[in-house]
């Protein structure tokens, strides 16, 4: 079964052929670690996690190297640890681990590579150094900056115009650039900014710029040319460009990845998400009132390139499938990835496909057919799914939906007392209590059972 990726450099659906079968590496862009992650960055987490699964299956655990980085330095980083008044270590190392619990609670597994931007100021050095030497960067100010003129196929990534690039780098007109689409590899700290010295004394001492760093950290875990290079499609310009531009200028490469893939943007009910919208929403809130599966669930029903819309609606849907799901399956040992479901996954990671895949196999599990419900438990672990048995799902959406079970047996007890005595009043006004709760019973000749309205 050949696996096919849409490469963004060349805008096509290509085979996947990886440079070495023994050693297949892909990097994919971090979070900033200033604050809490929003849903939108969970996007690229959750699909290069299906893809890092892909591959372990085709190739070997062992024959995978997954980097996902972690950039600690940053403008932002060093305004939001003066507004809090804390130390911009403190900063980065509460808000890492924010990140990596919730990542966690959204079935993903953990990168076999998770660099820090901070321990490779080194590696960036080593590729400044060398863009100065081969004529590919210049010392102004201060300042280190890469000459985007020196490279004659910049832009091909993103094949904007000039204009167009000009307005969506945000190009800053700084005297002493010799282009307005130079950008920064060096730069001088602000008093109290974090500071180490200059890249051979080329510079004044400071911090390096955003897109060397992804450039030294993928040289330093991956080499000079990888396999596949992942993130979000708001980073295609200026961000993957110029990590291009940098490593194939230091190395004097054809190309850095052989494979750029990115996600579609997110936007919220229909808007695009922004703080002054009020519908700006990050993993962390999601969380308190959703286990991470029906985040991930919700997340996987679009395309992974398409645009996705995350609504209200669309959670509770995933969160009814759930319940079906984990209700046939959730206890179901063993089995493996369905056949068709792994085809469409190797469609370009075709979730929605694979998806509908296992709907066919929920309904033949539903007429008790056991090899369905092996393999459609096989896929939906393969997928990051049924981490834990039926219960365990079960008191996930109690716990996530602030449920007292404790209040709601007692509640329940009080009602089948009520009908033994008739009192059917009683009785239905301690449903409709429970209701208000969220909390839906399920009468039977074994007695009542209850669980979570969504």
């Amino acid at each position: 079964m050949e696996l096919k990726l849409y490469d963004t450099l060349t805008r096509e659906k290509r085979a996947f052929v990886p440079i070495d079968p023994a050693n297949v590496r892909m990097y994919v862009c971090g979070p900033t670690v200033y604050d809490f992650a929003h849903i939108g960055n969970a996007r690229p987490v959750i699909v290069f996690d299906v893809l890092f699964r892909l591959l372990r299956h085709r190739y070997g655990a062992a024959h995978v190297t997954y980097v996902r980085n972690i950039t600690d330095v940053d403008d932002k980083i060093n305004a939001r640890a003066a507004e809090r008044g804390i130390p911009i270590r403190a900063l980065t190392e509460e808000t890492y681990a924010n990140f990596k619990a919730d990542v966690a609670a959204l079935g993903c597994l953990a990168p076999t590579v998770e660099p820090r931007a901070t321990e490779h100021i080194e590696e960036m050095k080593v590729l400044i150094e060398r863009l100065v030497a081969s004529g590919h960067a210049y010392v102004a100010d201060g300042h280190v900056l890469f000459d985007v003129p020196s490279m004659p196929d910049y832009g091909h990534l993103a094949r904007r115009s000039l204009d167009e690039m000009i307005v969506g780098a945000r190009v800053d007109p700084a005297p002493y650039k010799r282009d307005p689409m130079d950008f920064v590899l060096w730069k001088p700290s602000k008093p109290g900014e974090p500071s180490w010295t200059s890249p051979s004394g080329i510079a004044t001492p400071g911090r390096p710029g955003w897109h060397i760093e992804c450039s030294a950290m993928s040289w330093k875990h991956l080499g000079e040319t990888f396999d596949i290079h992942g993130g979000g499609i708001d980073l295609v310009f200026p961000h993957h460009e110029n990590e291009i531009a940098q490593s194939r200028c230091a190395f004097h490469t054809p190309v850095m990845a052989n494979y750029w893939m990115h996600n579609g943007f997110l936007q919220v009910e229909g808007e695009k998400m922004s703080k002054s919208l009020g519908n700006f929403v990050t993993m962390r809130e999601l969380l308190a009132d959703w286990p991470g599966e029906v985040l991930r669930l919700n997340m996987l029903r679009t395309h992974y390139r398409q645009p996705i819309d995350w609504t209200m609606k669309g959670l509770e849907e995933s969160a009814k499938t759930l319940d079906d799901w984990y209700a046939l399956a959730g206890d179901v040992p063993g089995g493996s990835i369905d056949g068709a479901a792994l085809e469409a996954l190797c469609d370009d990671l075709n979730t929605p496909r694979a998806i509908t895949e296992l709907h066919a196999l929920r309904h033949r599990a539903h007429a008790q057919d056991r090899p369905a419900a092996e393999e459609l438990a096989g896929s939906l672990r393969f997928l990051g799914f049924l981490n834990d048995g039926a219960a365990a799902w079960s008191e996930r959406k109690r716990q996530a939906q602030g449920i007292d079970a404790h209040a709601v047996e007692e509640l329940i007890a009080a009602r089948t007392a009520a009908r033994k005595t008739k009192n059917f009043a009683e009785s239905d006004r301690i449903r409709d209590e429970l209701l208000a709760m969220g909390v839906v019973l399920k009468d039977s000749k074994d007695g009542t059972t209850w669980e979570p309205a969504r």
